[in-house]
């Protein structure tokens, strides 16, 4: 399988000096947005501006330092008037870029105020003047770029490019998250994502004959999910190989997973909303040919604007290939949300996947998984023998929808992704 080149495979400080210029927009007002997109396509016509939008998005996390941008234009008028703060925040985090800041004209004082704290340059935010922006903004990159090429070659980022026994270019260490048995994870700042990612290092060199098929499965997974670009599946940023280990940078979720929502407690319609999203996130990966097969809550993560986002295809299988990377017969998942084909080992389709959507909406809506025995075998055994769990109340108008997601028989569920959607539509509107 041929390796898409990663960023330890080019001279970053070479390649940096012929890349157009990024640049982050702090702000809350979408007019000011776009003329400041404006402003800077007028001197860099292939720039790229990030526009973060505080009372949306919220704070920047604490370990980002935003190494993959040129500069910040900062509005003061940010997160209702706290532009200060966030200018005081910026300068406090390690190699952070130049700072411009947007002030309204009738205040000189605070003008004078923010350059001496650190910001190089203050534009009246009414009446953007351009040259002087575009001054200020061109010799902020050329700053920028000098102090990355020194920054690059000091013992210091190369310990922070360190990510246990591997080193990674174009990547931070920001903290270690897990330590599993086949792969490291952690928490790291990509330069060429401009964000937060988790990077998933794979612990071995594929050697032997069980390492390699590790190694496959590893590749595998960043395979399936690059070729799918939904709001609701994970993104992947990166792939490659550093010192004989491969690595994949993927999004990153400061909210966390499914499972923190249901223990909080989810209005019906809202688990009826999420349902949808989760099924419109499988219609796309199985109009791809990968089957999901570990669907749960822990692997379906929150982003800052609510919505969901599946990740994890680590044991996702493309339907079309015939890869002996599950023996036949093998189990692989979780027995609370394994359909009763995939508890037996039998062959599986999208109505597996299904099915376990309907267990997590089972739990969405109750709190509480339909099926629980003292064993992973008594589990799998209740999900193909068992009676499917009722829903009571005001629950009832679920209860047909769930029955046919948990129905026992694949030929007795919704035929596709598609379909469920469509059905969850309709039940949105009744409910409604």
């Amino acid at each position: 399988m041929a390796l898409p080149a990663g960023p330890a495979s080019r001279p970053l400080a070479a390649a940096s000096a012929t890349l157009a210029p990024r640049l982050m927009i702090v702000t809350d007002h979408t007019e000011l947005a776009r003329a400041l997109e404006h402003h800077i396509s007028i001197v860099w016509p292939d720039a790229e501006c990030r526009i973060h939008a505080p009372l949306i998005s919220g704070r920047l996390h604490s370990g980002f330092t935003a190494v993959g941008f040129d500069a910040v234009l900062l509005d003061g008028r940010s997160e209702r008037g706290r532009g200060e703060e966030w200018l005081e925040n910026f300068l406090y985090r390690p190699g952070f870029p130049p700072v411009i800041y947007l002030a309204p004209g009738d205040d000189p004082a605070l003008a004078t105020r923010v350059v001496e704290r650190g910001a190089v340059e203050c534009v009246v935010r009414e009446r953007i003047d351009h040259r002087r922006l575009a001054n200020s903004l061109r010799d902020a990159v050329q700053r920028r770029r000098q102090e990355l090429a020194l920054w690059r070659t000091s013992s210091q980022a190369q310990q922070l490019s360190r990510f246990g026994p591997v080193s990674i270019l174009g990547h931070r260490f920001i903290r270690e998250l897990a330590i599993g048995g086949t792969s490291m994870v952690y928490l790291a700042e990509s330069e060429r994502a401009g964000d937060l990612v988790v990077l998933k290092v794979l612990r071995d060199a594929p050697e032997t004959g069980d390492q390699h098929m590790q190694f496959s499965r590893f590749l595998q997974e960043y395979e399936l999910i690059s070729k799918i670009r939904h709001p609701n599946v994970v993104r992947i940023y990166d792939l490659g190989i550093s010192d004989d280990h491969a690595y994949i940078a993927m999004e990153y979720f400061p909210r966390g997973d499914l499972r923190g929502r249901i223990a909080k407690g989810i209005e019906p319609r809202q688990a009826l909303q999420y349902l949808t999203q989760m099924a419109a996130a499988l219609q796309v990966v199985h109009e791809v040919g990968v089957l999901h097969r570990d669907l749960k809550p822990g692997n379906i993560m929150e982003r800052a604007d609510g919505s969901l986002a599946l990740i994890d295809f680590g044991l996702a299988k493309h339907t079309e290939v015939n890869v002996e990377m599950t023996a036949a017969g093998e189990i692989f998942g979780t027995p609370y949300y394994m359909s009763p084909e995939q508890g037996h080992g039998q062959s599986l389709d999208e109505r597996s996947d299904l099915y376990s959507l309907g267990v997590i909406f089972y739990e969405m809506l109750t709190g509480k998984k339909p099926f629980l025995a003292p064993t992973p075998m008594g589990v799998i055994y209740l999900h193909g023998n068992a009676p499917r769990p009722e829903l009571s109340g005001e629950l009832s108008v679920y209860h047909p929808l769930l029955n046919k997601l948990l129905a026992v028989e694949p030929a007795a569920r919704f035929g596709s992704a598609r379909e469920l959607v469509g059905a969850a539509a309709k039940l949105e509107a009744v409910a409604e």
